[in-house]
């Protein structure tokens, strides 16, 4: 035992006997107490362990045009419901055309909400369960965030942030009243700015099984004058258990002219800024994050509009041949991941797939120029501009490819990833030994006692934290009980 922590242990015994607990074998309790005392010191007051969850990540620049129903069939198949997973994060671009009436105009959530109710219908429908509305009243604001059935009433809306925290000291009762029927994937958190939009929706029985608190969500406008939210991000923040998540889907500066990679990078630089998730009195008691960066998990993803450095023709050459691994060595994104650029130290897995933007119109499959005479199409250097990244550890990537909705001039992506959470539950044995001690400790011996406070304080910090209930520990706790009873 460290020479500073015999002293320490030392003063603690002559504490303790001087609240005469003792039962006269001193030697045998002092030798317990301070092997005791030791172990605590490698103790933790909290067991965990770690799950696995799979989450899907989704993207896609929709054109400013609204969902319709015929589109359910597109979406069933972008969402490969065949192998489903536990959390569907959505991240859309352009759900409103970005005119000027819609950049500088008040929030419309009209869009927001039909894109909602048909991904919970797509989600609920196909695995046969009751589709119910997550919005059955008209919300003020573009802000949604999940609530548990007893606590609707205090589901609240907010311009820049939103948080409704369900924490752990609230847990049990969130597992009694979670309700048992209804939609298989219930909608945790959604939030709109202008065009961009995210939405997050996780499995009902992960709800009962898991403490999911600290939900908050940050809008970041970065477009015309550095302000507007034709480009910018939304994302979320969210804990399960004891991991904390951070989703954010961004639409970035479009072009390929010299100069618009220098705009996208300080759009991300600033959307690093100016994401905060503040603390709030109604959070829990475990600290969260406040940036994007610290959280334990992060996926960025979005039409990120980043181009090749690569003549026209020769980009078409290689997609004809499909020769994807010579057209990345001339990926703008993939030198921001690689040369000091602001993704440095970010992953994205490997992409097998042929670009996504920009296809000549909806229900096309020709990309858009590229044919000398035609009149009135832009030219446009094909492009992967629809991207999912990531950063932490714990996950790992299970698939990554684009579908073949031809809604609109780009093609949606997603990634599948299975990722580990540390799952935290406080220890009942350390909770059982704070209140015999805080029992023992009040009595009159140590009132009385010109030295009880930090009697009290001494044992109560070194004598509870061994959460090892053994039978030498058990023997010890009804020693000093009968102690104090004679």
């Amino acid at each position: 035992m460290p020479k500073w922590f015999k002293r320490k242990s030392k003063r603690a015994v002559d504490l303790y006997q001087t609240s005469e607990l003792s039962d006269g074998n001193e030697d045998e309790s002092d030798e317990y107490l301070d092997e005791m005392l030791v172990g605590s010191m490698e103790s933790d007051p909290c067991t965990s362990n770690t799950n696995e969850l799979r989450i899907f990540v989704g993207t896609w620049n929709v054109a400013g045009r609204s969902p319709i129903g015929s589109l359910a069939v597109d979406l069933d198949e972008w969402l490969n419901l065949k192998d489903a997973a536990d959390i569907y994060v959505l991240g859309f671009q352009e759900i409103v055309p970005l005119k000027t009436r819609t950049v500088i105009g008040a929030e419309d959530p009209t869009e927001a909400t039909n894109w909602n109710r048909l991904i919970g219908k797509t989600l609920n429908d196909k695995h046969g369960c009751p589709w119910l509305t997550p919005m059955v009243t008209r919300f003020s604001s573009d802000n949604y965030n999940y609530v548990p059935a007893s606590e609707a009433d205090r589901r609240a809306s907010f311009s820049g942030h939103t948080e409704i925290p369900i924490p752990w000291r609230e847990r049990s009762r969130t597992v009694r009243e979670m309700p048992k029927v209804g939609s298989k994937y219930k909608l945790m958190a959604s939030k709109k700015m202008v065009g961009v939009f995210i939405s997050v929706w996780m499995k009902d029985e992960l709800l009962r099984k898991y403490c999911i608190s600290n939900v908050k969500v940050c809008s970041v406008a970065c477009g015309i004058m550095g302000y507007l939210g034709n480009k910018g991000s939304v994302s979320v923040s969210m804990a399960i258990d004891g991991t904390s998540f951070c989703f954010i889907a961004a639409h970035l500066a479009s072009g390929e002219k010299k100069g618009d990679e220098g705009r996208r990078n300080h759009q991300v630089s600033e959307i690093f800024k100016r994401t905060v998730f503040p603390s709030s009195s109604r959070d829990d008691d475990n600290p969260h994050p406040l940036t994007i960066l610290g959280h334990d998990r992060i996926f960025w993803f979005g039409d990120l509009n980043y181009r090749l450095y690569l003549e026209d023709n020769l980009a078409r050459q290689l997609i004809k041949k499909q020769d994807w691994r010579a057209l990345q060595e001339f990926d703008q994104l993939r030198r921001e991941k690689e040369y000091d650029g602001v993704f440095q130290g970010w992953k994205e897995g490997d992409i097998e797939f042929a670009p996504t933007y920009k296809y000549s119109q909806a229900n096309c499959n020709r990309y858009s120029g590229g044919l000398p005479g035609r009149s009135g199409e832009k030219q446009r250097t094909p492009a992967w501009c629809d991207r999912i990244l990531w950063y932490g550890k714990g996950v790992k990537q299970l698939s990554y490819f684009r579908s073949e909705s031809k809604f609109s001039d780009h093609r949606p992506v997603s990634a599948l990833f299975s990722t580990q959470i540390e799952v935290v539950k406080p220890n009942t044995t350390r909770l059982g030994l704070q209140n015999i001690f805080s029992t023992i400790l009040s009595s009159d011996q140590i009132g009385k006692s010109r030295d009880g406070d930090q009697a009290k304080s001494t044992l109560l910090s070194l004598m509870v934290r061994d959460i090892e209930a053994s039978p030498r520990h058990a023997k010890f706790v009804e020693k000093i009980t009968e102690s104090e009873c004679s």
